[in-house]
């Protein structure tokens, strides 16, 4: 082709494209406006409920009645109880340990001789007495016969010496009964300190031991369930009487876990200076009685965790603590949206939280977990019944988180 006819051959060929691009313009694949996806969430309603609140705490159980047996007396001991063991049980008045009697045989047979002696020097006495008045009117003389006449001294002193007499023999009776250490209560033994044939004095240890009737534990209180607590302070005896005590359940774990009911029987007096809480004290009656048989006993210093009964509450607002952030704020569904809400928690345990301010009875509350998320996001409820109904649920009683 001549180089004359190439710039026409160009020329038609552009024109021949413009043609086609206007015939068959570009499609631009545009899609429709993108739909904004929604946060599945669960939800419980809202409502108040009855709700008795059980304060947890822990302790060391203790015995009511400890006393440490010392012997009024000197001497040999030469006789004690089989129960007079560690860890032995005995009775009320039984006869734990004697000692050797026979000095003090003897000092009661020497002042009843001293006693005997002296009545009779007061009969003596008291027959020169009368002597001595009669002679005094046989002389003619009337009224009372002077003192020293009527030997009224001597007659003092002759009753004095009686006295000083029957003294000295109660003084060795009780002596030699002091021989026999008898047990001032049913109890058992916590620590025996002396054995047969050992010399022991006035005074001496004999052994530890403390009484079987009721055992105590001190129960430390947070400062923040006071309020949910009756404590049995007052001052009068007769409103003492009528106050319901609290109820508390002692949770043993040695060998097994055994259960043991109680009462909160009294607060201590003062804020302890360690841990700047009140302690209060639960007592648990006949622990070694027939509510005790075939269960394992509880130990004197055995550690043990409690359940104390609170208010109970008629109007509480509780909500589980999985559904509460940074302990300030929760998440509610208002109009299909998520909306974040701050609340004020009034008490909380482990599980759930009793509500303030911030919340009513009604509201949807979010109870899936979530990170964070604006407020305003759309949301969809999915269908939880599961946990929902075990959210809603009206609970007997709750517990208090560890101290």
């Amino acid at each position: 082709m001549p180089k004359k006819f190439l710039p026409v051959v160009i020329l038609a060929a552009l024109v021949g494209l413009a043609v086609l691009v206007k015939l068959n313009p570009p499609q631009s694949e545009r899609g429709g406006a993108t739909k904004v996806r929604e946060l599945a969430v669960e939800v419980v309603e809202l409502r108040q409920q009855r709700y008795q609140l059980v304060l947890q705490s822990y302790g060391t159980v203790k015995p009511r009645t400890q006393s440490e047996l010392v012997p009024q007396v000197s001497g040999k001991i030469i006789r004690i109880s089989p129960n007079f063991r560690n860890g032995g049980f005995f009775e009320a008045d039984e006869v734990l340990i004697e000692i050797d009697q026979r000095d003090y045989r003897a000092s009661v047979n020497n002042a009843r001789a001293s006693l005997i002696e002296a009545q009779q020097v007061l009969v003596q006495e008291q027959a020169q007495v009368e002597q001595a008045k009669e002679d005094w009117a046989r002389l003619g003389n009337s009224g009372k016969p002077p003192t020293l006449v009527s030997r009224e001294p001597q007659l003092k002193a002759a009753q004095a010496k009686v006295l000083a007499a029957e003294a000295l023999l109660d003084t060795a009776q009780a002596n030699l009964e002091r021989t026999r250490i008898v047990a001032p209560y049913a109890g058992r033994m916590l620590e025996k300190k002396v054995d047969v044939g050992q010399v022991v004095s006035a005074n001496t240890s004999l052994a530890n031991i403390y009484a079987i009737d009721t055992i105590e534990v001190r129960l430390p209180l947070k400062n923040r369930d006071l309020a949910y607590i009756e404590l049995p302070e007052t001052l009068r005896v007769a409103d003492a009487e009528q106050q319901v005590l609290p109820a508390v359940q002692l949770l043993s774990e040695l060998g097994r876990t055994e259960r043991w009911l109680g009462q909160v029987v009294r607060t201590e007096s003062a804020i302890d200076a360690a841990s700047q809480q009140l302690y209060v004290i639960a007592q648990i009656n006949d622990p070694y009685g027939e509510t005790a048989r075939d269960r394992q006993p509880l130990k004197i210093g055995q550690y043990v965790s409690a359940e104390i009964s609170g208010r109970l509450l008629t109007e509480a607002l509780v909500i589980p603590n999985n559904a509460i952030y940074q302990s300030s704020y929760v998440y509610l569904v208002e109009q299909g949206l998520l909306r974040r809400r701050e609340i004020t928690i009034a008490w909380q345990n482990d599980d759930e939280a009793l509500i303030q301010k911030g919340l009513k009875a009604g509201e949807q509350l979010v109870i899936t977990p979530l990170g964070q998320v604006a407020s305003g996001t759309l949301v969809k409820i999915i269908d939880g019944s599961s946990s929902s109904e075990s959210a809603t649920t009206e609970p007997s009683t709750q517990q208090a988180g560890a101290l």
